[in-house]
């Protein structure tokens, strides 16, 4: 049952093959959105594909290194020419990386980091805008983090990008709100995705729950449904900022 009035339109979404991002692809679909499935994971974009189309939606799947700016071009020229224009973006791709302190911290992670998790954003923003405001105006949700709000120790890389998404999402909200595109920036605390699951051992992922008040690791869904609500008209008033959705982590 939809939900938004987001229906009869089209957008992408960037690290669409499993976690958050297949999430808001299969809830853009249900509501009725063409999606653009990118990913550098084809199997796994794949699969997001054959999920919507199983429930009746439309989907195409685009792999993608949004690393290189000229295969997001690609990407978005792809969206346009597919489904005729270009209304949404979930720009959410992402790394987590090294894990180490920062004078410790590898030449060849933070470069990879940085590249995937910020400069990709950059990448999609820079073809996706152009594309927006030929048909008059759009939406875009830049996937941040709550270690975009604040630091933690071993993750130099990880937390700089993000930081740098959320000021990155400001001064392009600034630049383009008048113009009909809305552009804010998400960011979620720790979710049960492959990301977290496949990287800590159960003691660890018990340790992370504790951090977060409502007693549990948030849902891929959780984020996906604030994603899709930001497109839709009752967003209208939200622009540049960077939204938590975040089980309580950082009220303490």
């Amino acid at each position: 049952m939809a939900q938004y009035d987001v229906a009869d339109r089209s957008a992408i979404v960037t690290g669409g093959a499993s976690g958050i991002g297949q999430s808001t692809a299969l809830a853009f679909a249900r509501e009725g959105v063409k999606v653009v499935v990118s990913d550098v994971d084809e199997q796994g974009g794949a699969e997001t594909v054959r999920m919507i189309e199983e429930k009746g939606g439309e989907a195409i799947f685009f792999k993608a290194d949004v690393s290189k700016s000229s295969e997001v071009e690609a990407m978005v020229r792809a969206a346009v020419e597919t489904f005729g224009g270009l209304h949404f973006a979930c720009n959410n791709a992402g790394i987590g990386g090294q894990l180490a302190e920062t004078a410790n911290y590898s030449l060849e992670s933070w470069q990879k980091v940085i590249d995937i998790n910020l400069s990709g954003v950059f990448y999609c923003m820079k073809y996706e805008i152009p594309a927006m405001l030929k048909q008059g105006g759009g939406v875009i949700v830049n996937m941040a983090s709550i270690l975009g709000t604040f630091g933690t120790p071993n993750a130099p890389a990880y937390v700089a990008a993000k930081h740098g998404v959320v000021g990155l999402t400001k001064t392009a909200a600034l630049e383009y709100s008048a113009r009909g595109i809305r552009i804010s920036a998400v960011c979620p605390a720790y979710i049960r995705t492959p990301l977290i699951e496949n990287a800590l051992p159960p003691e660890a992922l018990r340790q992370l729950v504790t951090l977060h008040p409502i007693g549990r690791l948030g849902e891929p869904e959780e984020v996906a449904e604030l994603v899709v609500w930001l497109c839709s008209d009752g967003a209208s008033f939200v622009m540049g900022s960077p939204i938590l959705v975040d089980g309580g982590y950082t009220a303490q």
